[in-house]
């Protein structure tokens, strides 16, 4: 299995309906699973303070007009397993803070899986409430990673 497949596959499954997706190879197993659905299978825990996001996703934004808004207090969910980096290189400044206003597409941060990076984009506009993640830390499939208010 290659990146362009891979790329191809996350790229089926983006357009598509399905909220999952497994392809097996030459006995490599690939699983590719929506950023909703991980929500969805998500189960309430504590996080530890300070401890891969829309998964990614900021919840369910909500269409007002032409103006995506996010529901108070979403979270930001790894979309998968890896080391997350909060900053874009060592000694530049975080890609987001506290108390920072984000905009739809905006990278939050990055996860580095399998030595490709992975961006983490807000999927609306909305105020960082608190990063949960510090950089250089593994995180799972569907921890949360931010909380926006």
């Amino acid at each position: 299995m290659n990146q362009e497949q891979i790329k191809l596959l996350i790229d089926a499954l983006a357009a598509s309906d399905l909220s999952e997706l497994e392809y097996i190879e030459n006995g490599c197993t690939l699983r590719l699973v929506k950023s909703s659905a991980l929500r969805e299978a998500a189960t309430p825990r504590q996080v530890p303070a300070p401890t891969r996001a829309q998964a990614p996703g900021l919840g369910a934004p909500t269409k007002i007009g032409s103006v995506a808004l996010v529901a108070p207090r979403a979270e930001c969910l790894a979309p998968l397993y890896g080391v997350v980096h909060l900053h874009p290189s060592p000694g530049e400044p975080a890609f987001v803070a506290p108390g920072q206003r984000v905009t739809c597409g905006q990278t939050l941060c990055v996860i580095e899986a399998m030595k490709v990076f992975n961006e983490v984009r807000a999927d609306a506009d909305a105020l960082v409430q608190s990063v949960l993640v510090q950089s250089g830390e593994e995180v799972e499939a569907g921890q949360p990673l931010f909380v926006f208010g």
